[in-house]
């Protein structure tokens, strides 16, 4: 009978080599794992750059805003000028809108006017314009603005201030 049963010791190495190639596979796994750590470490360590090119970008970033102010003066140099004018417009009738409507009313004057001036249907209003505009607010628009129209050989034009000419 003894034959036929299997013992209990011969089921016992199976299970033995199972749980020993588990545990060769942890380990193996184990040793990744801190292999890729290290890997990660050592990333890091060459990512972080020296104090050195710190400075070194540091000055990069102080010399990029100068050089894009000037090219966006070299971009309002390349405009063909076809024609240019200086006008006083006048926001006379802007007054008698509601306090909550006059500034968007002035910009939509402005704009009227330098399409009737300059004879073009395309008007850019430039940034310090339009900051001169709101810098009362919403209910308190300059009583007139001195400008300076810019038309370029596409027919568009450009609004910009007078004082900066």
């Amino acid at each position: 009978m003894s034959e036929k049963q299997p013992s209990s010791e011969e089921e016992n190495p199976a299970e033995e080599v199972e749980e020993e190639e588990v545990s060769e596979a942890l380990e193996k796994d184990e040793k990744k794992t801190a292999d890729e750590a290290e890997e990660v470490k050592e990333e890091a360590e060459e990512e972080q750059p020296s104090p050195e090119e710190e400075t070194a970008t540091e000055e990069v970033e102080k010399e990029e805003p100068e050089e894009a102010e000037v090219e966006e003066e070299e971009a309002e140099e390349e405009i063909e000028v076809v024609e240019e004018r200086i006008y006083t417009i006048p926001f006379r009738k802007v007054w008698a809108t509601p306090r909550g409507k006059r500034t968007p009313r002035a910009s939509r004057v402005l704009r009227a006017f330098a399409k009737r001036h300059m004879k073009a249907e395309k008007v850019e209003i430039s940034n310090d314009v339009n900051e001169e505009l709101w810098a009362r607010g919403i209910k308190k628009p300059p009583r007139a603005i001195k400008v300076r129209l810019v038309k370029d050989k596409e027919g568009r034009v450009i609004v910009y201030p007078a004082t900066s000419a």
